[in-house]
């Protein structure tokens, strides 16, 4: 059968206390409802409808670049208006998996799993056993144990508030029964809402059979409400993330206190201290060593490269053994070969940096190329921009160009090249020339010392 999902995702949250709706919170970099529809994705459904109220034109943004049909609720009249509205569009021989926007870690196996089960003609639901169940509808089975009923918390027995089996909302079954059961629900409730989870009493009623299934971690299913349940299931996250990574062999200073918000992989003999942030698509090659409170984003780092403390990569790609930091800052663009060397307040962009070549101190490299074995004396400036358009500069193998000199784009340092410290350079070096571009110094003898005013 056909694969068609349905995200819920038009709720304010305003237990969130916030401007953004509540499914465009982050988790790990990413909002949750993302999170939920590329784990949807990975479905392969024949489509994923998401439905949307709140801020809506926000929401629909977030996911414009997938492939999916965001549908409107103009009122919030409980889960199962929700899902009518969500499931407008649904083929009659689909398969339906039910989703929320703001349970962000479900894993994509096990809802597989669920649509599987529910191929074979029946309500699957997902559910969880917690030590503390309050605020959760709760799971009602018979006397042999088969799940008859969903009751909300508000409205509950005292009975029925002691059951630790809750229900998670998210649950699959075949279009058709879903059609027939809409138009059964009723408000007669404590919120006077559409519950959707009525269609388990009423899947009883009509013989359907009613299978379940439990995730791994309670945190995989989990919803978030307020801000302290969001950095709480961030914490579990990373946590898993860097359990992971020690299994591959990586050491983490301190697993509590490290954040992946994307996907890292890692060679043999990594170490990453403490704070350090891993954005989008990150490599580290064997034997790295990252420093405390470094952030690297969508950057590959080759084997035996050392990174010092505050250092930030976006874009780059650095070879083996290279020197880094600390305070370095690798912008897009940049390029390290072999064994360079970006030292402290050193900042490049769309740059390439040559085999053993060093840019050691208070140093900006942008639109550059630095052939090998080149030092860049402290300070020096590659002028790249005159307010309107990028020029580049290019410094040929061996050259060495003296602390605190500008480099006016577009200019070429020939090969062996030498420029004198203080030179502002506006014309081609030739190689194995000294260039010096610095006023003249005169010393005046007997020059009166300014003194203060009244």
């Amino acid at each position: 059968m056909a694969l068609e999902v349905i995200v819920l995702a038009a709720g304010q949250g305003t237990r969130m206390r916030s401007s953004l709706p509540k499914v465009l919170h982050k988790l790990a970099g990413k909002p949750m409802l993302l999170h939920v529809a590329e784990t949807a994705q990975q479905l392969q459904p024949a489509a994923t409808h998401i439905v949307v109220g709140h801020k809506s034109e926000v929401v629909q943004d977030a996911v414009a670049h997938l492939p999916v049909n965001c549908v409107y609720q103009a009122e919030q009249l409980g889960t199962g208006h929700a899902v009518g509205i969500g499931a407008r569009d649904v083929a009659e021989d689909a398969t339906i998996l039910m989703m929320y926007g703001d349970v962000p870690l479900m894993p994509a196996e096990l809802m597989q799993a669920m649509v599987d089960k529910a191929d074979q003609q029946q309500l699957v639901l997902l559910t969880v056993t917690l030590d503390n169940a309050h605020g959760y509808g709760r799971i009602v089975r018979n006397n042999q144990g088969n799940i008859e009923a969903i009751v909300e918390q508000k409205d509950a027995s005292i009975e029925q508030q002691a059951i630790q089996e809750i229900n998670t909302g998210i649950m699959a079954m075949p279009a058709k029964f879903l059609r027939a059961w809409l138009p059964r629900l009723q408000a007669n409730n404590a919120q006077n809402e559409l519950y959707i989870t009525d269609v388990v009493a009423m899947a009883v009623a009509d013989g359907i059979a009613i299978d379940f299934m439990q995730p791994e971690f309670a945190q995989q299913t989990q919803g978030v409400n307020d801000q302290l349940q969001l950095a709480e299931l961030e914490r579990w996250y990373q946590q898993q993330q860097a359990t992971s990574l020690m299994g591959q062999g990586a050491q983490i200073a301190d697993p509590s206190r490290i954040d992946v918000r994307g996907e890292l992989s890692v060679g043999s003999d990594v170490f990453i201290d403490v704070n350090c942030v891993f954005e989008g698509q990150v490599n580290l090659g064997d034997g790295v060593h990252i420093g405390p409170n470094c952030v690297v984003k969508d950057t590959s780092i080759a084997a035996g490269t050392m990174v010092k403390a505050n250092s930030v990569f976006e874009d780059a790609i650095v070879g083996e053994d290279c020197d880094i930091g600390p305070f370095a800052r690798l912008r897009p663009g940049t390029e390290l070969a072999a064994q360079a060397k970006v030292g402290n307040f050193v900042e490049t962009k769309k740059t390439y940096l040559g085999k053993g070549s060093k840019a050691n101190h208070f140093t900006y490299l942008g639109d550059t190329s630095v052939g090998e074995g080149v030092n860049i004396g402290a300070g020096t400036i590659t002028c790249n921009y005159d307010g309107v358009n990028k020029f580049r500069t290019q410094i040929d193998d061996g050259a060495f160009i003296g602390s605190n000199s500008s480099l006016v784009a577009p200019v070429v340092i020939g090969a062996g090249a030498t420029v004198g410290a203080g030179s502002t350079v506006t014309k081609e070096v030739p190689a194995d020339s000294l260039a010096i571009a610095r006023g003249k110094q005169r010393n005046m003898a007997g020059w009166p010392k300014p003194t203060k005013q009244k």
